[in-house]
């Protein structure tokens, strides 16, 4: 969208406010300038029918001053995006309102609030984000308030095949109730086809508050559309078809490994994203898969069904509409009960037979191990989850490729129970995208994963296997500014098969953009080697470049190699500090306060 500049000494503004407006939307790109025509449209309509007049403070003239706090704690970005179209809501219906990320929150401001609304997703098994956990703590601690005239609303988001969906969430509404909180509304907790389910969710909550005011609910129904009427031409319900351009197998022959090097165009599409960010993809599933999901169901895959999308042919709505390969527990409760079948039952009941039965199996092995004579396919799809996009975090600078974005890919296939096993996108992108075909894609911003703003600041960045990928990115964006210090740390099996990206990071230590690079082949040698490994061999110089302000970035698996990283990272500050193990733990606490420390794990 390319807005035409306001023309000097034409229409109402005073020429001040043209040359500020004129500035301010040539700096904007089309998602932001399509939010903020839906958003002066949407207040237009709210003052056309009167329902709102703000006064100075930006509280309706004649209604009691309520001020909501919003509170997010948000990993890839989907939370804050909530807490901010219900910060957005609440603005446009006249309530002032404080939204806080949960790091920057002071908790001891808890017992002043009189409006509280919490957006938490859930991370790893049932932690909170890396940005809430001091918040989560404080409210469990001793130091948590006792709470007087407090009202609340949480709402949670979790991915249900995880055994403990939305505890985070779960703790919050929990605790403060405990605490003396009164709700205003019931959790609401999300799986990961959230949109919907947040977007009434935002809305019951203003016309909770307007309620309050003692306003009608309906009076805040024309401010939403303030937020949500008008969206960017592409993003996750509208996504851009992207051409493929390349797809590259990474990894050298006699690798035990396939990771894909995959470029994208963006031409057309006016999406921009910056490094750190994620692109969304959505995939379809196996057709071979759908088939026998299809036999094992004894249905006719041209049946025609309703499903959220309308009515479709049930071989269709399988193959793109619903998640039909990953077991959750509402699946097994639900399918159960479909069955009526006291074997499945009994292991649902016993919750560590239910885990050693899960690990490794599918729904088609529902279907296998338990099959049921005949099963109406609109209530086996009751039971399944829509398809939801993968996100992957972006591996190039669109500075240093404009209107393209690539990707970098670990394709996941494996055998188990005696069947061959294989990730849905990961395996669509590598055999089932045709070379000329294209991906719906859509760009998911991450503010919590981002370059410091001046490229003279140090910046050291763990990143063994995929978790290269957006340190590629961040490390073209750097050439394209300018260089600044740059340090990799980088891991994988065998030097000779799975160095991804080997030639550019050799050209880039040649050119002085990459200052160091320390790899760590673990299979290389009798005894294995990781990246924190290589990061107490360097402990010394890895202090001063934090002494001197490095910001510290990590990407890649969350189970395992970050846990260790964050431990060798206390370790380091501990003994080249010079203080107790304590006192490193608030000091690396500290870098993640201070956004120097952040990480992009899965």
């Amino acid at each position: 969208m390319n807005l035409p500049p306001i023309q000097l000494g034409t229409g109402p503004l005073q020429p001040e406010q043209q040359q500020a407006f004129n500035q301010l939307v040539g700096t904007m790109n089309p998602t932001q300038m399509a939010w903020l025509c839906g958003y002066i449209s949407g207040v237009s309509r709210v003052s056309d029918v009167g329902a709102v007049s703000p006064s100075v403070s930006g509280v309706p003239t004649g209604t009691t001053a309520l001020k909501a706090t919003i509170l997010y704690g948000s990993q890839t970005g989907n939370g804050e995006a909530i807490a901010s179209d219900l910060d957005e809501a609440l603005k446009a219906s006249g309530i002032a309102t404080d939204l806080k990320d949960m790091v920057d929150y002071k908790p001891q401001q808890l017992k002043n609030e009189s409006l509280l609304f919490i957006v938490a997703s859930t991370h790893g098994e049932g932690d909170p984000p890396d940005t809430a956990m001091d918040f989560h703590a404080f409210l469990y601690g001793k130091r948590a308030p006792k709470l007087q005239g407090t009202r609340f609303a949480v709402l949670a988001l979790g991915d249900s095949s995880y055994e403990f969906y939305c505890k985070t969430g779960e703790d919050f509404d929990t605790q403060l109730q405990k605490i003396g909180g009164d709700r205003l509304l019931d959790r609401v907790d999300c799986d990961l086809d959230y949109e919907d389910l947040a977007e009434a969710w935002v809305k019951s909550v203003v016309e909770s508050v307007k309620g309050l005011q003692g306003e009608t609910a309906a009076a805040a129904t024309p401010a939403l559309t303030a937020t949500g009427a008008v969206t960017a031409h592409f993003d996750k319900k509208h996504p851009f078809p992207a051409p493929l351009l390349e797809r590259i197998n990474l990894n050298g022959a006699g690798s035990a490994k396939e990771t894909i090097h995959l470029e994208l165009s963006l031409e057309g599409s006016g999406l921009v994203y910056e490094p750190g960010d994620a692109l969304g993809v959505l995939p379809s599933n196996d057709p071979e898969y759908v088939e026998e999901l299809l036999k094992r169901l004894g249905a006719d895959g041209e049946t025609k069904v309703t499903t959220y999308r309308g009515e479709e042919a049930l071989r269709q709505a399988l193959f793109d509409g619903y998640e039909i390969t990953k077991l959750t527990r509402p699946f097994l409760r639900g399918y159960a009960e479909l069955a009526g079948n006291a074997e499945l039952t009994a292991v649902l009941d016993d919750k560590d037979k239910l885990n050693e039965w899960m690990y490794g199996r599918e729904i088609i092995d529902v279907l296998v191990d338990f099959p049921v004579a005949s099963i109406v396919p609109v209530e086996f799809l009751e039971l399944l989850r829509k398809l939801p996009p993968r996100l992957y975090s972006i591996a190039s600078s669109l500075t240093a490729h404009p209107d393209e974005v690539h990707l970098t890919v670990g394709i996941t296939r494996y055998e188990s129970h005696g069947r061959k096993r294989q990730g849905v996108c990961t395996t669509f992108l590598a055999d089932r995208v045709d070379p000329d075909g294209s991906l719906r894609v859509y760009i998911d911003k991450n503010k919590n994963f981002k370059l410091p703003a001046s490229v003279e600041t140090p910046v050291i960045m763990i990143g063994p296997g995929t978790g290269i990928a957006p340190f590629r990115a961040f490390v073209e964006e750097r050439e394209e500014l300018g260089g600044g210090r740059n340090w990799l740390f980088f891991g994988d099996q065998h030097f000779d098969t799975d160095f991804l990206y080997q030639t550019e990071w050799q050209q880039w230590l040649k050119s002085g953009v990459l200052e160091h690079m320390d790899v760590a082949f673990s299979r290389d040698q009798a005894e294995k080697v990781y990246v924190q490994d290589r990061m107490r061999e360097r402990a010394v110089e890895l202090y001063q470049w934090l002494e001197a302000g490095a910001h510290f970035y990590v990407c890649g698996d969350e189970s395992r190699m970050a846990h260790d990283v964050h431990e060798a990272l206390i370790e380091i500050v501990a003994a080249q500090g010079g203080i107790a193990r304590e006192d490193a733990e608030t000091y690396v606490k500290q870098l993640q306060k201070d956004r120097r420390y952040q990480r992009d794990v899965y």
